[in-house]
């Protein structure tokens, strides 16, 4: 097996178990990426202390549809699974068109408002807490990423037990501990979201540049982390008046 950094392992496995003692009705959302696979995976080694919802957005891979069974099996754990209201996905469709969202930012952001953001929503009403698989090394949206933060969007706290891991770091988990991860990861796709949004990335290209690849990187967030589009705003602002 491959070596991994058993110091992060470990951190990993003390933040989850504090998040569940701290906030007992926290959740973690998984998109079932390379990262949420290490989450899982130290969820199951710690007795999944804390819950486990995902998004089906109604646009998502088969590879993606194909590993939330394969988690449930795997890992014998119930993951939560929220989709879209029905008539908010019509009524879009009906004004827009249903890939409106190649058409502008305004209307990617708005699908992904009803696909995701008020998904996640309902998902987090009464819950204390919830738990993403963020990194600061995804994105120019992502640099200034904490550990731990208020998230002013859903009115709860949030932490990003993994914003200091590597790339590398993350695959070196999932190498050691044979974690079943998206098959996609294999065909060029580090980062992966809906299909009509996501392709492969080119060889030297950033981690999310398949993400919304016709949109400038620094716009790249669905909704579900506003604070990271917030931070970098801030920071662009003060090296402008620098």
């Amino acid at each position: 097996m491959s070596e991994f950094p058993e110091t992060r392992w470990q951190a990993l496995q003390d933040s989850l178990a504090s998040v569940a003692q701290e906030f007992p009705n926290a959740v973690v959302a998984s998109s079932l990426a390379a990262e949420d696979m290490v989450l899982t995976h130290a969820l199951s080694e710690l007795g999944f202390p804390l819950a486990m919802l995902t998004l089906d957005t109604g646009m998502l891979p088969a590879p993606t549809l194909a590993l939330l069974e394969t988690v449930r099996q795997h890992y014998g754990c119930a993951i939560e699974v929220w989709r879209p209201e029905e008539q908010a996905l019509q009524h879009y469709v009906a004004e827009h068109g249903a890939y409106a969202f190649y058409e502008s930012v305004a209307l990617r952001k708005s699908c992904c408002q009803i696909r995701k953001v008020e998904p996640l929503r309902r998902a987090l009403q009464g819950r204390g807490a919830w738990v993403t698989g963020q990194r600061r090394g995804q994105g120019v949206t992502r640099e200034d990423l904490p550990l731990s933060e208020f998230d002013t969007a859903f009115g709860l706290q949030k932490f990003n037990p993994l914003a200091e891991w590597s790339h590398d770091e993350v695959w070196q988990l999932i190498r050691h501990f044979e974690i079943p991860y998206n098959t996609l990861h294999d065909q060029g796709y580090p980062s992966i979201g809906c299909d009509p949004c996501t392709r492969a990335v080119k060889p030297g290209e950033d981690l999310r540049a398949g993400r919304w690849w016709w949109e400038s990187s620094d716009s790249k967030e669905c909704g579900l982390h506003g604070a990271n589009l917030q931070r970098n705003t801030v920071e662009q602002e003060t090296q402008n008046h620098g």
